[in-house]
């Protein structure tokens, strides 16, 4: 699990999940409690890793094959731990990230096709035992998701091409659904799948119940820890 006093959080689901809102709102939330938090994203969330981003999202990497994006989420996973998220958690702090192996589970694991053996040993090494507290599943139908992506990039300015995973089939990222949804039913003690189709403030409300309770079941560990010193 997560290393050091601090918690680690990771969100997870489709495109137009409401990870970005929620995540978010829960900052806002525990930061009015007194808690230090951090927010980042994968990939990203440190210098090197974030680089790799715009080649991998741009689809720069896309013609040189899904083993060479599974290598290159696999080194910036690498980077942002310690660069990044590491130190955060030994400072004590909460991080909040925008998916983290998960995704490459069922991007590109399920979907991918890629041999589970290649993708267990890129997790061993780019993760190196470092996993989340507590994932959170943002749950929602492929149709639906894509439709609020849609609508999102429509309503900036820039109004966005879709990047290399949000423009694939709808039947695609219903099996990515389905992934996440099994990665939740074989890991029930780190992952709780919540609804995303119901209203803002609600899913914001059970996000906040299930991280206040991991993080008192986090400071009994601490203090039973302290004890046996």
């Amino acid at each position: 699990m997560a290393t050091g006093p601090g918690l680690f959080v990771s969100f997870e689901g489709g495109e137009g999940a409401g990870k970005s809102t929620q995540i978010r709102l829960l900052a806002e939330a525990l930061r009015e409690r007194g808690h230090d938090v951090v927010v980042t994203r994968e990939p990203g969330g440190s210098p090197g890793a974030e680089a790799l981003r715009h080649v991998l999202l741009s689809g720069a990497a896309e013609p040189f094959g899904i083993r060479m994006e599974a290598l290159l989420f696999a080194a910036a996973r690498a980077d942002h731990l310690a660069c990044f998220v590491r130190p955060a958690l030994a400072r004590g702090q909460i991080v909040l990230c925008d998916r983290f192996v998960d995704s490459s589970r069922v991007y590109q694991g399920v979907t991918g096709n890629l041999e589970p053996k290649l993708m267990a040993a890129l997790e061993r090494v780019s993760v190196a035992g470092t996993m989340p507290d507590l994932t959170l599943i943002l749950d929602l139908p492929a149709e639906m998701g894509l439709d609020r992506a849609r609508r999102r990039a429509g309503a900036t300015a820039s109004a966005a091409q879709p990047d290399r995973f949000e423009k694939e089939r709808t039947e695609v990222h219903e099996k990515r659904r389905q992934g996440f949804l099994d990665i939740a039913a074989r890991e029930p003690l780190r992952c709780r799948v919540i609804d995303a189709s119901l209203d803002m403030d609600r899913i914001a409300r059970d996000i906040l119940a299930d991280v206040t309770l991991v993080l008192a079941q986090r400071r009994g560990q601490l203090a039973e820890q302290a004890a046996h010193r």
